[in-house]
């Protein structure tokens, strides 16, 4: 007999291990921009072509319906190893902006059948009063994974390239560890799936999908944009024209080990107060969060090392809550398919909110860019309170 919270643990540090690769070229853009001569506008594609990877790889798996009818374990594991093979390419044979732009794609295809599935996997060893607490493990899992490429950064002067080998390597312990020690647990529906591609639109004529997944899709229209830029936010506040190590340092702290927090919390509240009040609290602190940040913008570096804490714990808090409650609204067969299809909608508008932050920024300065991000979580709020209220749901 497996134990639940050792299985838990496993797939979280699967999550770790195999996100790295999601900005370890994101975070080494400087050198890239001086190594190949790339604008600020090639550099965002770097990490929206793994977003539009993403959303592709999701597409698929949502259509066929992998992730619920392949074992979800080897599907992680195949796709962690993948993720890595194509970011080592990257650091192993590419040497300018265009031919970097195909494994990064893939990278993001790969990284659709490690999240999504992830989620599925921590739901089929959680009951539903403590999913909360567990989906918020996972979810943290994941953002501290997705800032690793920032402490690789801060700790050590490496060339880029070696970065992405140290990351590549990272996320192939992670294809091992799932391969090796992860399971399938006993809480969702088993048996044989048959094919259903509708189930994607069908999900959204149901009033709680309906709601959680634009709840969702509010908080990802921030999420992705924050952790993207943020660094050059710190920076160009600090005075300078690109992050040090110090400024990779405060990031990796603020959104990864205060993100990882955040989520912890976010988990603990859905399961003690319910999924809504949950989401509601952590949308408008982010949402208030992204107002005020022309505030923060000039003040002293103390204060706006706590203001992006407070920010990066609360900006991730509700997304293990969207992903748990939308595994107990939809369709037990399908749970797979519906939190691959959330992720793929979800990532999808962080493609455009990635590209556009940095235009309000050439436009404006870096003080006022994140004001953008503003009608995400107040969309969320507004999605969220006029969802039914039911049990474990809030």
């Amino acid at each position: 007999m497996l134990n639940p919270r050792l299985q838990r643990a496993l797939i979280a540090l699967v999550q770790v291990l195999a996100l790295a690769v999601w900005f370890s070229v994101s975070a080494v853009v400087p050198s890239l921009q001086a190594d190949w001569g790339i604008s600020t506008g090639q550099a965002v594609w770097l990490t929206g072509t793994v977003q539009l990877g993403f959303v592709t790889g999701a597409l698929v798996s949502t259509l066929l319906n992998l992730a619920d009818r392949v074992p979800p374990h080897l599907l992680m594991a195949a796709s962690a190893a993948l993720a890595a093979a194509t970011t080592y390419t990257v650091a192993a044979a590419v040497d300018s902006f265009g031919p970097a732009l195909a494994p990064r794609f893939l990278t993001g295809v790969f990284l659709a059948g490690v999240y999504p599935v992830g989620m599925k996997l921590t739901a089929s060893w959680a009951g539903p009063t403590g999913r909360g607490t567990a989906m918020g493990l996972m979810i943290g899992a994941l953002t501290l994974g997705s800032a690793l490429p920032h402490l690789v950064g801060g700790l050590a002067t490496l060339p880029w390239r070696d970065v992405l080998r140290v990351t590549a390597g990272i996320a192939s312990a992670g294809a091992l560890v799932a391969l090796v020690a992860v399971r399938p647990g006993p809480q969702l529906a088993t048996g044989p799936v048959t094919l259903h591609p509708r189930y994607a639109i069908e999900m959204f004529r149901e009033s709680g999908p309906r709601r959680v997944n634009l709840g969702y899709f509010g908080h990802m229209w921030e999420l992705y944009a924050l952790w993207t830029w943020v660094p050059l936010f710190v920076a160009h506040a600090a005075g300078a024209s690109a992050p040090d190590a110090e400024d990779r340092l405060l990031v990796f702290t603020t959104m990864g080990v205060c993100g990882l927090l955040g989520c912890l919390v976010g988990g603990w509240a859905a399961d003690r107060f319910g999924r809504t009040p949950a989401a509601v609290t952590a949308l408008s602190v982010s949402g208030a969060c992204c107002l005020l940040s022309p505030l923060a913008y000039v003040a002293p570096l103390p204060l706006l090392a706590v203001f992006c804490g407070v920010w990066g714990a609360s900006v991730i808090a509700d997304s293990g809550v969207f992903s748990t409650a939308l595994s107990e609204v939809a369709d037990q067969r399908f749970i797979g398919t519906a939190l691959s299809a959330q992720t793929a909608l979800g990532f999808a508008l962080t493609v455009v909110s990635i590209q556009l932050v940095p235009v309000l920024a050439d436009a404006s300065g870096w003080q006022y860019a994140f004001l953008l991000l503003v009608p995400g979580p107040v969309l969320g709020v507004l999605a969220m309170t006029g969802r039914p209220r039911h049990a474990h749901q809030g």
